[in-house]
């Protein structure tokens, strides 16, 4: 199986090793655990700023305002090194498709595209009414088929890396 080593690739003229689907998949569900934190915090201010007395008071505007949050973290983390807390833990880097630190305006286009990971799903989910296990057997099937993609791209990135022009590249060892 593919995941038991990390595999060398070229980009440019330098090589780097591609992390795991594996490895990414765990920086992820450790990242979620962070955002949590970072999220609670966020939707508290929100709610204490706005006087919010209930979940549908003002909504979307909590909803934007927490994608912003999430979009900033996101950004700063990968203009500022490359990595999240979880990805230096998982040894993962962003960088450009050059092997060079990816400036901004990529990293917000990353952070946009990555949304591919679920929008599509919730899209179709909420256009067939679906509800219940329906609904999580939908995302989670979304889910598999879009992490799998990475298995046939030539050089393993996810879909929305290459459509950003970015990569994940292994630190492991240093």
């Amino acid at each position: 199986m593919h995941d038991t080593h990390d595999t060398p690739t070229t980009a440019g003229p330098q090589s780097y090793a591609v992390p795991t689907l594996r490895r990414r998949l765990l920086s992820m569900v450790y990242e979620s655990l962070l955002l949590f934190g970072v999220l609670f915090l966020a939707g508290y201010l929100f709610s204490a700023l706005t006087q919010q007395r209930s979940g549908l008071m003002y909504r979307h505007a909590m909803q934007t305002w927490l994608f912003l949050v999430l979009g900033a973290y996101f950004v700063w983390f990968w203009t500022h090194g490359g990595q999240t807390l979880a990805m230096k833990t998982w040894k993962i880097r962003l960088v450009d498709a050059h092997g060079l630190p990816v400036r901004p305006g990529r990293a917000v286009l990353r952070y946009a595209l990555a949304w591919l990971w679920v929008l599509p799903a919730m899209a179709l989910d909420w256009a067939l009414g679906l509800t219940g296990w329906n609904s999580v057997a939908l995302l989670a099937g979304w889910l598999v088929v879009w992490a799998l993609a990475m298995r046939v791209m030539p050089d393993h990135q996810f879909v929305h890396d290459r459509l950003a022009g970015t990569r994940l590249v292994s630190v492991l060892g240093k």
